[in-house]
């Protein structure tokens, strides 16, 4: 685990529970939390791997500006356990739909890489999503740092430096204006393929920003690791010490392939996410998805806020299949 203490986390229950959380980030601990405050048997799966670790601090959200992710995460576990929560360290193999129980409800199996078995009621898929960079030789060493994607996460953070946009489809084009509101020493580098219309053009001149229609060679830095520049097919380098580049994304789905999820392509060539719809709910029943992987683009505080939406519409579906267990329950008595 290379995020988290691993006292905080616990043994992985032999008994069915309600719901298996798979994912320990914002969203599935506070998916978790409303699950726990519900008085639900809930099972958190922490892989450790959060998709903002490599990052400093987390940003735009109140009352936690500037906090390290893994302290944020590290009392939201705690929290969790307040309630009765469990938090377990592992990484899941495989996930499948298991036969129904006598009453008919849902049952799910999950396996981790270590054999260990857990069967739930229903699953949130909290997984995140990964961020393919472009395969530019030296540039994935600054990823989280002096390599940033999102104005709103890291803008302030890089202000006023010399920052080159690595623009490899339409949407670096639009990064590149973003990121001009907090500097105005803004050069483009656009990758062969990348058409910059007339428009843009004027839009780019009227407000300072250059455009390199050279190749990038590769990612320059000191001996230290700081970033120096880019380097251009030929030689010539330009110096820069932050870089943005518009990554593409795909949902993790690292021992989740059988349970069938359906992926939806999301547009300007960003990469994909798992279809869902109200609350979350994917077409798979008993299955919900939160956070990044259904919302690549939702930030901290917006995919705890998915966490808990499908926490709470969780909890009632729940509420109604006990209620229908016991009404069955309740005639089998009265015929008997």
């Amino acid at each position: 685990m290379n995020t988290t203490d691993a006292s905080q986390f616990q043994d992985l229950p032999a008994d069915l529970v309600d719901v298996a959380v798979i994912g320990g980030g914002a969203a599935g601990l506070n998916g978790a939390l409303m699950l726990a405050r519900s008085r639900r048997n809930v099972v958190v799966i922490d892989s450790g791997t959060p998709r903002n670790a490599p990052a400093e601090g987390i940003h735009g959200l109140l009352g936690n500006e500037g906090t390290p992710p893994a302290e944020y995460l590290a009392r939201g576990r705690a929290e969790v356990r307040r309630y009765g929560g469990v938090i377990v360290a592992g990484e899941v193999a495989s996930t499948r739909a298991a036969a129904p129980a006598v009453d008919g409800d849902l049952r799910f199996e999950i396996v981790l890489a270590d054999g260990r078995l857990l069967t739930a009621r229903r699953l949130l898929i909290a997984t995140g999503t990964r961020d393919e960079l472009p395969e530019i030789p030296g540039l994935a060493a600054h990823w989280g740092r002096s390599l940033v994607h999102c104005p709103f996460c890291h803008g302030w953070e890089v202000r006023d430096q010399a920052i080159g946009v690595l623009a490899t489809r339409p949407m670096s084009l639009h990064q590149a204006v973003m990121f001009r509101a907090l500097s105005e020493d803004i050069t483009v580098f656009a990758a062969e393929g990348v058409e910059i219309d007339a428009e843009t053009r004027e839009r780019f001149e009227a407000l300072g920003i250059a455009v390199i229609e050279s190749p990038v060679e590769e990612i320059v830095a000191d001996a230290e690791g700081r970033l120096v520049g880019v380097r251009l097919v030929g030689g010539e380098l330009v110096p820069r010490t932050v870089l943005t580049t518009a990554t593409v994304l795909s949902p993790r789905l690292d021992g989740l392939e059988d349970l069938g999820l359906t992926l939806e392509e999301m547009p300007a060539g960003m990469g994909q996410k798992i279809a869902a719809g109200n609350a979350g709910a994917t077409e798979v029943p008993g299955v919900w998805v939160a956070g990044n992987a259904a919302d690549p683009a939702a930030q901290v505080g917006a995919s705890a806020a998915g966490g808990a939406l499908a926490g709470g519409h969780i909890h009632g579906m729940l509420v109604m299949a006990d209620a229908d267990a016991a009404i069955a329950a309740h005639r089998a008595r009265r015929a008997a």
